[in-house]
């Protein structure tokens, strides 16, 4: 179990975490199969996102635009004090000691 410093930076940067990978099949058989069709060059890696196809390009530009000006239209909305309490709260979750 890693003790936490006080004063220590407790920051996590991005290269730190690991790269995407695709999600494995929650089955044993399932995974062991793919495993063996990867390993016998019979399947491929399945790509994280099998449906992009199937996507219309119109909506994923409309969610795309939605979602960059979503958080900066609330952080607008919101008053000091209520930023502060969201502030406080992150920090004390950030510092809780979990047993996982």
């Amino acid at each position: 179990m890693l003790r936490k410093v006080p004063g220590a930076c407790q920051c996590v940067c991005m290269t730190d975490q690991a790269p995407k990978r695709p999600k494995r099949p929650r089955d044993a058989n399932v995974l062991a199969k793919a495993i063996v069709d990867i390993a016998t060059g019979e399947g491929n890696v399945p790509s994280r996102n099998e449906n992009d196809d199937a996507k219309d390009p119109a909506a994923v530009a409309l969610g795309r635009r939605g979602g960059l000006k979503g958080g900066r239209a609330r952080a607008e909305r919101l008053t000091p004090e209520r930023r502060k309490e969201i502030a406080r709260r992150a920090a004390a979750a950030r510092w809780t000691e979990d047993d996982s």
